[in-house]
C-alpha cells in the first residue's frame, strides 16, 4: 500500500508537545514560524510519498550491488538522492555559513521521519551525512569545512562513519587501524572496517569517510583513537577532484533486511587522510557524530513503525471475515474483530510515544545550544543527555514490536513476501543494533548519564511528569490518572534506588544488571506523560473551538489506551530494575548451558 506522511501528527507533537515555540523565541533561527514547518513537512511528505516510497519494495528486492571494487545502487536510489540534494534536504539544520537553512534539529527530525518510513534503506544515506556534517561543524579545521562541510551540506558529496573491525565490535578501544604521517600534513590510513553503511556507492561523485584510527605513538586503548577524514577521490586545492584515494568496498554484507542499504567492508591501504581535531581525541570527536547518529536512528524507529502500522490498518479495512461483536454484520473488516482493534490501537499509541520522545530530544538539543542563559543551556543540556539514549533504544524497540505486530495484523499473509509487510520487521530490526546495541544504550543511561549531574536531571524531569499528572483529572477518572500516578513512581523509586548503589563502587553489578529494566522503565513513562501532555493539549483546542472535533478526541483517547496496556507494567520494570548482580552472577556458564 502507498505511504501517507502522518503531516499532522508531526505538527501537533512538534507545537503541543515537544515545545516547539521555545526553540522560535530564542531568536537563534530567525527564518523559523510555525507557516515554516508546516511548508516544510508538507514538502517532506510529498518528496517522501511520491519519489522514495515506490523505490522500497523494489529496493528491497534488487538491493546494491558489488563489483570490481565499486557499489552501485539500487535501481532508482541514484537519481532519487540527487533529486534529494538538489531540493536542500541535507542542509536544513545545518549553519548557513556552511549553505545550510539553519533550521531546528528537532524539524529537520521530524522531517527525515517521512523519509525513513517512506524507505530506510534510502534515508541511512544522508542520515550519515548529517552526521558528519555535525562533527566537522564542531571540530574541523576552517580548511576541512571550506572543502568538505559545505559540499556535504549542500549533498554535492555524502559522509560515512567508519568506526568498527571484525575483530572489535562495540569495544572501539581494540582497534588496530592506524594513520602514519606522510611527511606533508597528511596521513596514511591503514586498515580493515566492517559494517559501514553506504561506505560507497554511484549517487555522488564523492564520499567523505569519517575514519578512526591509531597514530604510531598512540597509548593503548581508546585513549589511544584519533579521528581522520578520508575521501573517495582526492581533493585537489581548487576544490575539484582528483585520484581515487587507496581504499575500497571489497564486498558487501548479506543482510536480513535493507538489502538497498550498502553495508560495505572497507580496505584502506596507505589511503591518504586527514586528522580532524586533536590527536587521541578522536572517541570524543566520534561521540558528536554517534549522539547525533542515535537520535536520528531513533527517529528511523518510528519512521519504520509508522510504515508498518499504516500498512496493517489498510490490510485491516480491507480483509473481511467473522463477525463483527460491535455491529453484528457478517463478513465483518477484521478491524471489527477486538483483538485486531486492540493491537492496532496500540500500535498507534507506541509510535505517537516514541515520536514525542525522539521529537522532545531535539527540542533539548536545539534548547541546550539556544536557551537564553547558562543556566537554562545546561537545564537543556542535562534533557538532551537523559533523553537521547531512550529515543534511540526505546523507539527502536517501538520500531521492532509494531512490525512484529503489523505481520500479526496480516496474519499468514504477513508472513509472505509479497503483502510487503515481513518487509518492515525485516528492515527494523538492525536499528536496536545500531550506533551502540540497546543494551549498550541502557548502560550509557545508567552509568553515564543519570549520575553525571548527580541525578538532577532526572528529578527535574520526576518534577514535571508530577506537574502534568496534576492536572489530569480534568479529562479523566480513576484509572488513566492513577496508572500514571504509579509509573511515576515507580521511575522515582527505581531513580534513587540506582543513585544510591551508583554511589557504592562495589555494587557496579547492581546497577548494570537494572540497566536495560530502567531504560524499559523510563522510556514507559516518559512517553505516557508526553502522551498525557497531548490529551491536555488536544482538550485546550477543543475548549477554544478549535481543531478537528475527531482527531483531537483520537488524542484524548490515545492516551487512555497507552496508559491501560503500557503503564501497568511499571511494577514488574521496577522489580527487574532491583534483580541485582548477584542474581545473573549465579546464572553461570554452566547454569546456562545445562
Amino acid at each position: 500500500m502507498s505511504y501517507r506522511a502522518p503531516v499532522r501528527d508531526l505538527i501537533f507533537t512538534l507545537t503541543e508537545v515537544a515545545g516547539l515555540d521555545a526553540i522560535t523565541a530564542t531568536g537563534a533561527f530567525p527564518d523559523h514560524d510555525t507557516e515554516l514547518t508546516a511548508a516544510v513537512l508538507e514538502a517532506a511528505a510529498q518528496f517522501s510519498e511520491g519519489v522514495l516510497a515506490p523505490l522500497n519494495r523494489i529496493g528491497d528486492q534488487q538491493g546494491a550491488t558489488c563489483t570490481d571494487g565499486s557499489v552501485t545502487a539500487a535501481p532508482g536510489f541514484a537519481d532519487a538522492y540527487r533529486q534529494f540534494a538538489e531540493g536542500g534536504w541535507t542542509g536544513l539544520s545545518a549553519p548557513a555559513h556552511a549553505g545550510g537553512q539553519q533550521l531546528p534539529k528537532a524539524l529537520e527530525l521530524a522531517a527525515y521521519e517521512t523519509v525513513h518510513a517512506a524507505n530506510m534503506a534510502f534515508g541511512l544515506c544522508p542520515m550519515l551525512s548529517l552526521a558528519a556534517i555535525e562533527a566537522l561543524e564542531a571540530v574541523g579545521t576552517d580548511a576541512q569545512k571550506a572543502t568538505y562541510l559545505t559540499r556535504l551540506v549542500s549533498g554535492e558529496w555524502t559522509g560515512a562513519m567508519v568506526l568498527t573491525e571484525p575483530h572489535a565490535g562495540s569495544d572501539l578501544g581494540a582497534l588496530t587501524a592506524t594513520a602514519v604521517p606522510n611527511g606533508d600534513g597528511t596521513w596514511a590510513l591503514t586498515g580493515q572496517k566492517i559494517f559501514i553503511t553506504w561506505g560507497d556507492h554511484d549517487a555522488t561523485d564523492n564520499i567523505v569517510h569519517m575514519v578512526l584510527a591509531r597514530l604510531p605513538d598512540a597509548p593503548p586503548g581508546p585513549k589511544g583513537i584519533s579521528l581522520f577524514l578520508a575521501s573517495k577521490y582526492l581533493v585537489k586545492p581548487d576544490g575539484t577532484l582528483g585520484e581515487r584515494n587507496a581504499f575500497r568496498p571489497v564486498g558487501l554484507e548479506h543482510k536480513l533486511g535493507i538489502h538497498a542499504s550498502p553495508t560495505c567492508v572497507m580496505a584502506y591501504e596507505g589511503a591518504t587522510a586527514e586528522l580532524v581535531g586533536q590527536p587521541n581525541q578522536g572517541l570524543a570527536h566520534m561521540f558528536v557524530m554517534m549522539n547525533a547518529a542515535r537520535l536520528a536512528v531513533g527517529v528511523e524507529g518510528v519512521g519504520i513503525a509508522e510504515r508498518a502500522y499504516q500498512q496493517a490498518l489498510a490490510y485491516a479495512r480491507e480483509r473481511r471475515q467473522g463477525r463483527s461483536v460491535w455491529t453484528g454484520e457478517p463478513g465483518a473488516q477484521i478491524v471489527d474483530h477486538p483483538d485486531v482493534r486492540r493491537m492496532l490501537s496500540v500500535m498507534k499509541a507506541k509510535i505517537a510515544a516514541a515520536r514525542a520522545i525522539c521529537l522532545s530530544t531535539g527540542v533539548a538539543a536545539d534548547l541546550a545550544r539556544h536557551a537564553a542563559t547558562e543556566e537554562d543551556r545546561r537545564r537543556w543540556k542535562g534533557r538532551e543527555d537523559l533523553f537521547t539514549p531512550i529515543a534511540k533504544a526505546w523507539s527502536t524497540d517501538v520500531g521492532v514490536e509494531v512490525a512484529s505486530m503489523g505481520v500479526q495484523v496480516h496474519g499468514g499473509m504477513g508472513f509472505i513476501e509479497e503483502t510487503g509487510a515481513a518487509q518492515y520487521y525485516r528492515d527494523a530490526r538492525i536499528a536496536p543494533i545500531y550506533e551502540g546495541t540497546n543494551g549498550i544504550q541502557a548502560m550509557d543511561l545508567v552509568g553515564r548519564k543519570l549520575g553525571q549531574d548527580g541525578g538532577v536531571s532526572a528529578r527535574e524531569l520526576i518534577g514535571e511528569m508530577k506537574a502534568t499528572l496534576a492536572l489530569l483529572p480534568r479529562l479523566y477518572a480513576d484509572k488513566p490518572v492513577e496508572r500514571l500516578a504509579n509509573a511515576i513512581e515507580a521511575v522515582e523509586d527505581a531513580t534513587l534506588w540506582l543513585l544510591d548503589a551508583k554511589a557504592d563502587a562495589g555494587r557496579a553489578a547492581d546497577v548494570l544488571a537494572g540497566a536495560d529494566a530502567y531504560l524499559k522503565l523510563l522510556g514507559d513513562v516518559v512517553g505516557g506523560w508526553l502522551l498525557a501532555r497531548g490529551a491536555l493539549a488536544a482538550r485546550a483546542i477543543l475548549d477554544a473551538g478549535e481543531g478537528d472535533p475527531a482527531w483531537l478526541e483520537g488524542r484524548i483517547a490515545l492516551y487512555e489506551v497507552y496508559a491501560a496496556n503500557v503503564l501497568g507494567h511499571a511494577s514488574s520494570r521496577l522489580a527487574a530494575v532491583g534483580q541485582g548482580g548477584a542474581l545473573l552472577e549465579r546464572m553461570s556458564v554452566d547454569v546456562l548451558a545445562g
